[in-house]
């Protein structure tokens, strides 16, 4: 999910056409639904002191559907009556990015910045409000309050409460319009839901990633499900969206199709493995090594399918400005070496460097300069800087060069990959062990050091995608729509955690979201997705295949 701050406002046409599709799945129950603290004291909250929390809760009606034995889909609404959100000005607080040093705007600051703050619109003749956040439920990150946002004005609707921010800004004061329902610290108006429970007992299928067989290009996920004649289908993990930062719709992460590596690990993040066709799977945190051996040389391959030198969410040996993972960050690497699968369909990358082309047997082919395409039966290595020297020294025409690819978990256990295994990875892991465990931090999704960074992202509420494995074995694929305000608001990152618990996941993690947040079953769109032009085209997919097709 790349596009936190992109919230686009759906038209209750829309919205009501498509919620609900799936309110004619089936017959009704309930099920009671954990969602967080809602604040309790508004007028604490103006003065500046502590925000009381209370224990906001709803439930959900759902509307299940047997869509094969052993794949089931429900639908349903989390309401919570009496909740009021609003529109509402928010004031930024001057920042600096930690890792690059330049200045930024965070949404939120320190109390002396916002004494000071308030103080200003005071005088400038404004009613301002004083609002505590606290750190969510993370295993990783600090207690107690993270810090302070000043807003002003409640408004009922987005151009009052624009007219306002149109004076706050005149005025000196960055400023954004905000909805206090994306907030995570009341109660969700409504949050739309969808579940598949996956019972890799009863289901004849499988249960597998699909790139298209291109990772180089985007499909959006309905698309991909109907050529597929999938059952169920949700979006995957993370992947490039501009050609900045690489070849659009290759993945930002680790990514194994068919039992082929074909993009590497950022780090150590969490993953879904979907062990033989999907019967066998689990969440684990996972990082690669691939390393390529010329005789008693070796050297370290940094990447599969993508652009030398452009990693994006970080998380390399010797990445800059970090090797750690930094979501939504593209981070560079002067000495790279990447290797390209013949799933890599584009033409590829070009520019200074050297390029290696090996035969299905690794035999060097050629070595020169890079360009072209990947062959259909063998591999391509680029290296730029040091990388590109240790080609031209070792990569002779007519030797052969073996490449090792190791996946582990956290634990140093190897995980072995065959024909019918596949990965979809992203971040933070949500639930572990049947405990809530949110390594945000770790995973880097935000950053207790800089509010500059992760906050819409993790704090606020946004569409989600979501997987998890509950104590039966079943496989929980969940999507919640989001940025439709008083319609579906969306989960924060503890929200999405906890939800997960309530449905009885012992494990869980954050699938990509945003507007790449999708299910298809049997091909059509379910979900409300939050783009103003409709479903995103997107890198991967997870696909629930009747039989035992491939994807």
């Amino acid at each position: 999910m790349s596009d936190i701050a992109d919230k686009p406002r759906r038209s209750a046409s829309r919205v009501k056409q498509a919620a609900w599709r799936g309110a004619a799945l089936g017959a009704a129950f309930t099920l009671a639904a954990l969602v967080p603290p809602a604040v309790a004291n508004a007028g604490a909250a103006d003065s500046g002191r502590p925000v009381a929390s209370g224990s906001g809760s709803g439930e959900i009606a759902w509307t299940t559907a047997d869509v094969a034995p052993g794949a089931q889909v429900r639908t349903g609404v989390l309401r919570n009556s009496g909740v009021a959100a609003v529109w509402t000005v928010t004031v930024q607080a001057p920042a600096v990015n930690r890792l690059t040093g330049v200045a930024t705007w965070a949404p939120l600051g320190d109390r002396a910045w916002a004494d000071s703050t308030a103080g200003r619109l005071r005088e400038a003749g404004f009613e301002p409000r004083l609002e505590q956040v606290l750190w969510d439920e993370y295993a990783d990150t600090p207690r107690g309050t993270m810090g302070w946002q000043v807003r002003v004005g409640r408004y009922a609707t987005q151009d009052q409460a624009g007219t306002m921010n149109s004076a706050v800004s005149a005025a000196g004061f960055r400023t954004s319009v905000e909805w206090t329902g994306y907030d995570g610290r009341q109660a969700a108006d409504a949050e739309n839901i969808h579940v598949a429970v996956l019972d890799p007992a009863r289901l004849h299928g499988t249960i597998a990633v699909s790139d298209g067989g291109n990772v180089a290009d985007r499909e959006k996920t309905s698309a991909v499900a109907a050529r597929l004649g999938s059952l169920i289908g949700v979006n995957g993990g993370f992947f490039i969206t501009s050609d900045s930062d690489g070849v659009q719709g290759t993945v930002a992460g680790l990514s194994a199709v068919h039992g082929r590596l074909e993009s590497m690990a950022v780090g150590s993040r969490a993953a879904l493995i979907l062990g033989d066709g999907g019967r066998r799977p689990r969440i684990a945190d996972l990082s690669t090594t691939v390393t390529v051996r010329a005789g008693a040389a070796t050297y370290g391959v940094q990447g599969i399918n993508r652009v030398p030198g452009k990693v994006r969410n970080c998380g390399r040996p010797g990445a800059a400005p970090t090797d750690q993972p930094r979501h939504d960050t593209t981070c560079t690497l002067a000495d790279d070496l990447v290797k390209f699968t013949p799933a890599f369909r584009a033409p590829l990358p070009t520019g200074p460097g050297v390029q290696t082309v090996l035969d299905k047997h690794g035999i060097v082919v050629s070595t020169g300069g890079r360009g072209g395409v990947a062959p259909e039966h063998g591999s391509v290595l680029q290296g730029t800087g040091a990388a590109g020297n240790w080609l031209m020294d070792h990569a002779h025409v007519g030797k052969r060069l073996s490449l090792r690819e190791v996946v582990r978990d956290s634990s140093g256990r190897q995980v072995r990959l065959g024909p019918d295994d596949s990965i979809v990875s992203a971040a933070p892991t949500l639930v572990e062990d049947g405990r809530i465990h949110i390594d945000a931090a770790t995973e880097g999704t935000l950053d207790p050091q800089d509010l500059s960074f992760g906050f819409a992202w993790s704090n606020v509420r946004q569409p989600r995608t979501l997987a998890g494995i509950d104590g039966r074995g079943r496989l929980l694929l969940v999507t919640v729509d989001g940025r439709q305000p008083g319609v579906s608001e969306g989960f924060t990152l503890g929200e999405a955690a906890r939800f997960m618990r309530s449905l009885g996941a012992v494990q869980a993690l954050n699938l990509d979201g945003g507007g790449s947040s999708a299910m298809a079953v049997k091909g059509s769109l379910v979900n409300v997705t939050s783009d103003a032009a409709g479903e995103r085209a997107v890198g991967d997919t997870i696909q629930v295949l009747p039989g035992r097709r491939s994807s």
